[in-house]
């Protein structure tokens, strides 16, 4: 290993410590910690409602608290976004009887369909399209390899390969 590589590499493990000290986590026992303006109880919520506007049963929770992530740190720069949260989060919680972290999927599904429309909602909806969809743990799962030009493109990288699929034909992922 040359020097110049050994730095690099170096500064990209110190980096990546650092974030992931300083990013909010989940706990085995549901605690959170290193949450910067939302609390744990709000964010537990924002965890609930995550999984339930883009549902994916093999998806563990780890994978939706990049969105919390993310909406913490908007509301930590942000006062307006923090209020905009802070008071979505109550909304739903008074329009549910405070009870909207335990009600069933169905109850969830329509307690949010109720306040799709809302400033609130969109801003959760909008920030979790990308941070969920733009996160590698979530690609693994769903067995996506992400970009293909640095490959070639699609037409040699992945174009005639249904591997993807249960049982493809031969001549659907031809060899070589």
């Amino acid at each position: 290993m040359k020097r110049r590589e050994f730095l690099q590499k170096s500064a990209i493990v110190i980096v990546g410590t650092a974030v992931v000290k300083a990013a909010p986590a989940v706990g085995a026992n549901g605690q959170w910690s290193g949450l910067r303006k939302l609390s744990p109880a709000q964010a537990q919520t924002l965890l609930v409602m995550a999984r339930q506007i883009y549902p994916h049963p093999k998806l563990d929770d780890a994978c939706y608290v990049s969105t919390i992530e993310e909406l913490d740190a908007q509301a930590a720069v942000s006062p307006q976004t923090a209020r905009l949260i802070i008071d979505g989060v109550a909304q739903l919680q008074n329009s549910t009887g405070g009870k909207f972290d335990r009600l069933s999927p169905e109850q969830q599904t329509a307690a949010l369909e109720a306040i799709q429309s809302t400033a609130f909602f969109q801003k959760v909806r909008s920030t979790e399209v990308v941070s969920l969809y733009n996160n590698h743990q979530v690609w693994k799962q769903f067995d996506y390899r992400g970009a293909s030009y640095p490959f070639g493109g699609y037409l040699h990288h992945g174009f005639n390969d249904l591997k993807w699929l249960p049982n493809p034909p031969d001549s659907a992922s031809p060899r070589g």
